[in-house]
């Protein structure tokens, strides 16, 4: 059945791959941005679609639409562009919470909380599952962050339990693909343009912490069959891909794609950075019949592929 969605965030990485995938489902799509990390290019071939709007919004602020479902994808999820602006990444998570919470209740709406896996702090259990508390720094340069996106589900359960609010809360793994911006200093998006470009590629502490690594194909798939499911099924959930990579692996294995002359370089590991990050996706396995698909030297061929393209872009003007 055709739906209004709202997809806060949705000209950044992943809420832009979800604006596409809901268009090709019929779906009418309101894409609401106000472009801290989102860019315009990754939602300029959807402008010509009548089924699709966009509007620069801050969702700090209230935002007064008519929609069927909501996306809230909104806030900066890489530590370079979280920790720019702490304040206002704390900001962004808790009274973008209470914004999207209090239309959704005006409107009847089923919502999507966009959490993450910083909710586990440093994690001390491995893998991660629902149940876990976590391990969290409270006022640690990362807290900003991992704190506001822990209260943002605070909210969500609180509105579910007060105003049986329609909620689905998804705790996302680090994702990767097309779109991601270079400059966001993520592992993936680091490694490779520093490939592209001859550059040395930059490793934190020995690179023997873990990362688990979801295409964002396989990610947007999980968060739709996960909306998709019966009221009252609300999650916490785990989205992410359990193949489990040392940050030295993942180094040695975008070299080798891209056919590149880098050197590995060491630097010292930032504060309160995670030693393992792992998703246990039994949850997922067994509600949703999902886990991810695509092996992750195919998915890393797709996400060179675009950055060669991006660099070759900017280079030719």
């Amino acid at each position: 059945m055709k739906q209004k969605i709202l997809i806060t965030g949705g000209a950044g990485f992943i809420g832009s791959h979800l604006s596409e995938r809901l268009l090709y489902e019929g779906h009418d799509v309101l894409c609401v941005d106000n472009y801290f990390t989102g860019t315009k290019s990754n939602i300029a071939h959807l402008m010509e679609n009548r089924h699709f709007e966009l509007m620069r919004h801050d969702v700090t602020f209230p935002l007064y639409v008519e929609v069927d479902q909501i996306f809230n994808m909104a806030c900066p999820a890489s530590p370079i562009h979280y920790q720019y602006d702490p304040v206002q990444t704390t900001k962004t998570s808790v009274h973008g919470a209470i914004n999207m919470l209090g239309l959704a209740k005006r409107v009847k709406a089923r919502i999507f909380q966009a959490s993450t896996s910083e909710v586990y702090g440093d994690p001390t259990q491995h893998p991660q599952t629902e149940s876990y508390w976590g391990n969290v720094n409270t006022i640690g340069p990362r807290s900003c962050y991992d704190e506001g996106k822990r209260c943002a589900e605070t909210l969500f359960f609180d509105y579910y339990r007060q105003h049986n609010l329609d909620i689905k809360v998804g705790r996302i793994f680090n994702t990767y693909g097309p779109k991601m911006r270079p400059d966001d200093g993520r592992v993936v998006s680091n490694f490779i343009v520093q490939a592209l470009t001859g550059k040395n590629i930059t490793v934190y502490g020995k690179g023997d912490q873990t990362r688990s690594f979801c295409y964002v194909d396989d990610l947007v798939e999980g968060i739709l069959r996960f909306m998709a499911t019966d009221k009252g099924f609300t999650g916490p959930m785990n989205l992410g891909n359990p193949s489990e990579y040392s940050i030295l692996e993942i180094a040695k294995i975008v070299i080798e794609l891209v056919g590149s002359k880098s050197k590995i370089i060491f630097k010292p590991l930032p504060e309160d950075d995670p030693k393992q990050r792992q998703p246990d996706i039994s949850l997922a396995k067994s509600k949703l019949d999902w886990e991810p698909k695509t092996h992750l030297k195919e998915g890393l061929e797709k996400t060179i592929q675009y950055f060669n393209q991006l660099l070759s872009n900017e280079v030719n003007g």
